[in-house]
């Protein structure tokens, strides 16, 4: 694990062209749109939707996705409570790089622990950080199971599985949360539009 914390005769290097210049160029302002839920809530399929619905409208954005990332920056972290901890602190520091650069970065993470999702919020200004709570049960989720980790889990072969033998503490002050309508999930269009309302409401896509 990194000891960057520990080192010393370290200097902040200030750059001539900062984030209002950056924002002012991409006509959008950089923000962190943190989606998180079990395994099979639509957390992808909501990045993938929102990043499609601001790709239309011209905006940039950038998706950071839990699997994809543990096949690269995180491939040396497990699902140990402190390997999951190290994941999300590694995540939360690459989205702060991508708002900070004006882009509007989703990260699509099951992020089990309310301590680390808070600590990713921390590295923020408050309003740059957009908690989205895929608030889907759980036999939905493990209906859809389209990787075959529940069935896994529930056959004991798989250990520390979250919404099995490992807890999803759920957000108590997230930004959005989504749920089924009656029963019924919406089209991923109609979710990120109800990101995408946000984010336009809050002045996110645009610079005045």
């Amino acid at each position: 694990m990194s000891t960057i914390s520990n080192s010393t005769n370290i200097f902040w290097q200030e750059c001539p062209v900062g984030k209002a210049e950056r924002q002012k160029l991409l006509n959008q302002k950089g923000c962190v749109v943190w989606i998180t839920g079990l395994s099979g809530s639509g957390k992808s399929t909501l990045a993938c939707s929102l990043s499609r619905e601001l790709h239309s409208r011209g905006k940039l954005s950038y998706i950071l996705d839990g699997d994809n990332l543990r096949h690269g920056i995180n491939k040396d972290l497990g699902f140990k409570p402190e390997d999951r901890t190290e994941n999300i602190r590694r995540v939360g520091e690459i989205a702060k790089l991508f708002a900070d650069a004006g882009l509007i970065c989703i990260a699509s993470l099951i992020s089990p622990y309310r301590k680390d999702r808070d600590a990713c919020r921390a590295m923020l200004p408050d309003a740059n950080f957009i908690e989205v709570f895929m608030n889907m049960p759980l036999e939905l989720c493990e209906s859809r199971d389209a990787k075959g980790l529940y069935k896994l889990a529930r056959a004991g072969k798989i250990r520390g599985f979250t919404g099995i033998d490992d807890p999803y503490e759920q957000p108590l002050n997230c930004e959005i949360e989504i749920q089924q309508n009656n029963g019924v999930c919406l089209l991923p269009a109609a979710l990120a539009g109800q990101v995408l309302t946000y984010l336009e409401e809050k002045g996110f896509l645009q610079v005045e």
